[in-house]
């Protein structure tokens, strides 16, 4: 079994055991460590139209996750398969047209943005790599975009440093359009942005998914904004996917103790109301030196022996839902329900 696979439509994305370890440098002379294993296993699928939320502490390895699909950095092993093709050792001229259909959204709306050319040319920049068009054909089409984005056509002649944080990340989401992508790699997207401002861009997003039937990979670690955007939810600890299932379960029955902990650190926005929380216990441990057997044991407030020593699979316990647990019982196969 290669991961749970996206419910319904045509599923362009599909990752199979991704894996992403960085070598230490130690010593002197810089000779190689240790390695961290920054994604370790990673198996998940989107379909056409669908948003998939990916979730988990910082440094849990989300945003690896999706420089990966990207290649933007190179996989040390698994499979990225994009529309049933194979693309994760794919060389950068066969890579070009994958690429159109590949773009990202950053997490800062600033440093994503080159400062010293304007914000017509930043969003012109992929149209021109791609497609052969005269200046005025090129002015029009980033004009419409503008306006498709929230912003007026007239702000085309200033540069990233005269735009609010907000505009600037539209502008970021202009430029990820501007090629008619598949699929959206949206990498913290609002997180910089204050409240207010986060609502009105991601439902830009949602009404640019609907218009133009995008798939998104939303990558944060806000779980308000994940439920509000997204179709089904894959939750990560420590390289590795615990639980992947749609929205609804995911905020209703949440199945991994470590997605139950994360639901509970949720804020109340009701100063009369009390909440019982259940506080996990030590820190996260170590990429470099990851736990053996269930890498969420040293925390987990359920945990057995067998947590300590085997690794528990990735497994079916609900209908979509998938957990890495051993207190879960999968759901039985349809050889077993017959035998």
């Amino acid at each position: 079994m290669n991961g749970p696979l996206a419910p319904g439509g045509e599923v362009l994305l599909e990752v199979r055991d991704l894996t992403k370890h960085f070598p230490t440098r130690v010593g002197l002379f810089g000779g190689i460590g240790a390695k961290v294993h920054a994604v370790d296993g990673v198996s998940f699928s989107i379909a056409s139209g669908e948003t998939l939320g990916l979730v988990g502490e910082s440094g849990c390895g989300k945003s690896t996750t999706g420089k990966l699909i990207l290649r933007l950095q190179e996989p040390t092993s698994g499979e990225i398969l994009w529309r049933g093709r194979h693309i994760e050792k794919l060389s950068a001229s066969e890579m070009r047209p994958v690429r159109r259909e590949l773009q990202a959204v950053f997490q800062d709306p600033y440093s994503s943005l080159n400062p010293r050319i304007r914000a017509a040319d930043i969003v012109a920049e992929p149209l021109r790599n791609f497609e052969d068009m005269s200046a005025a054909v090129g002015r029009e089409r980033v004009a419409q975009l503008f306006e498709r984005v929230g912003l007026r056509p007239d702000q085309m002649v200033k540069y990233p440093f005269e735009f609010s944080g907000g505009q600037r990340q539209r502008l970021g989401i202009a430029r990820a359009l501007s090629v008619q992508p598949k699929l959206i790699v949206c990498d913290e997207p609002v997180s910089a942005l204050d409240v207010s401002v986060q609502a009105q861009v991601i439902n830009l997003l949602m009404d640019l998914q609907r218009e133009f039937h995008l798939s998104y990979l939303f990558v944060a670690h806000d779980l308000a904004v994940v439920e509000h955007i997204s179709h089904r939810v894959a939750v990560m600890y420590l390289g590795k996917i615990v639980e992947i299932a749609p929205k609804k379960a995911i905020f209703t029955r949440p199945q991994h103790p470590y997605t139950e902990a994360l639901l509970e650190a949720v804020p109340v926005p009701d100063p009369t109301r009390r909440k019982q929380r259940r506080v996990l216990t030590g820190d996260v441990p170590s990429p470099i030196n990851p736990p053996s057997g269930c890498r969420f044991h040293t925390r987990c407030p359920y945990v057995e022996e067998r947590c300590k020593v085997v690794e528990p699979p990735l497994q079916q316990v609900a209908s979509g839902q998938w957990v890495a647990c051993h207190l879960r019982q999968p759901v039985p196969t349809r050889e077993q329900v017959v035998a």
